[in-house]
């Protein structure tokens, strides 16, 4: 199998002039090939991807435009690649109609394929076309290199992001070992054992500091040195929570699918829950989403089972005993309650993560 690990790199001050020449140069020719497919459509024309290839080999020709040769060659065809594949998934509906890139993002990347063992780790450097042994903080052994994307991030950081071939740790857990997930805000989640993982609240934690440092950036002058010095603080401080709450949620996920087989979880539309405008920041920061996406790619790797539940299903108004179903415990401010029925008392959300759990192995 398959995945991508992510070192940070400490370029020195001619590399960096070669990475950020080179991103320029991936957006350039993304955006002419852009530009090009735009004009042919509107005369009526198809252009593919051997032709926008064809006007890059065209480009290094000319006088105005030798500077591409000095950058990797294979960077510049991977963005042309990069460019067919999002019109593909603009006409397969899976995305919008791409569009030009600025110089003014101020996160950017470029990708560069292995050839001829051209990226391979020496010692703590790490070769690359046209770069050489650009120093990394290896973190973990990588297996065979299939690309790397160089990254620049908005607070001046650069990584590289290896795509390896990897073996999982067979990973076993015991077979008949089953789980449901109640995502919550409050309360990270909770399982169908009782289970409970508080939501640690990174952003929250860190928006007495985030304010600040957003009111300092409002008065710098547009343009000036210090403003970009203070959007750097800014973009530190937004980068600190994001790695936070990546590693909470891989630490969690990798938990679960190491103890547990079978995995039941409810199928959020998160999208459509963020439009409440007073909870879409917790939502947000929780993400549930990418803490779902984290359990499915993982239960690939090491065969575990995911299974998704209808959002229409009422976990939190059933009662697991006896099926009674509450329409008072709709209400989000009732956390326990008491069946009519079999007089059992629930906790709301372990109560709803043994009927996701009960349905779940139902629907399997």
């Amino acid at each position: 199998m398959r995945k991508g690990i992510k070192f940070r790199a400490y370029p020195n001050s001619e590399q960096q002039n070669l990475i950020n020449q080179t991103l320029g140069c991936c957006r350039l020719i993304y955006n002419k090939g852009l530009a090009m497919r735009n004009d042919a459509y509107e005369n009526g024309q198809k252009v593919n991807y051997t032709q926008t290839c064809a006007m890059l080999t065209a480009l290094k020709k000319t006088g105005q435009f030798s500077f591409l040769k000095e950058v990797d060659s294979m960077s510049l065809q991977q963005s042309l690649r990069d460019l067919d594949r999002a019109f593909q998934n603009f006409f397969q509906k899976r995305a919008r109609h791409p569009q030009f890139k600025s110089k003014h993002n101020h996160t950017q990347s470029y990708r560069t394929i292995n050839q001829g063992n051209n990226i391979r780790i020496v010692g703590k450097y790490l070769k690359l076309p046209k770069i050489g042994y650009l120093k990394i903080r290896q973190s973990m052994e990588v297996g065979m290199i299939r690309h790397a994307v160089v990254t620049k991030t908005a607070s001046g950081k650069y990584f590289v992001t290896l795509n390896a071939d990897f073996e999982p740790d067979g990973c076993c857990p015991d077979p008949d070992t089953a789980v449901g997930i109640d995502v919550g805000i409050k309360e990270f989640y909770t399982d169908s054992k009782g289970h409970v993982v508080e939501n640690p609240k990174h952003l929250e934690k860190s928006m007495r500091k985030l304010v600040k440092e957003q009111r300092s950036l409002s008065r710098k002058q547009p343009g000036s040195n210090n403003r970009e010095k203070q959007r750097m603080k800014v973009a530190a401080v937004h980068e600190r929570i994001c790695n936070q709450r990546n590693d909470f949620l891989q630490k969690q996920s990798t938990m679960l699918i190491r103890e547990n087989q079978t995995i039941c979880i409810e199928d959020l539309h998160v999208k459509g829950m963020i439009r409440n405008h007073r909870l879409a920041q917790s939502i947000a920061s929780v993400s549930w989403s990418r803490f779902f996406t984290m359990l499915e790619y993982k239960a690939a790797w090491y065969g575990n089972t995911i299974i998704r539940i209808p959002t229409t299903y009422p976990s939190s108004q059933t009662c697991s005993c006896c099926g009674f179903k509450n329409p008072i415990v709709k209400n989000l401010a009732v956390r326990k309650w008491s069946c009519p029925v079999c007089n059992t008392v629930h906790n709301r959300d372990t109560n709803a993560a043994v009927n996701i759990l009960n349905k779940g192995l139902a629907i399997a």
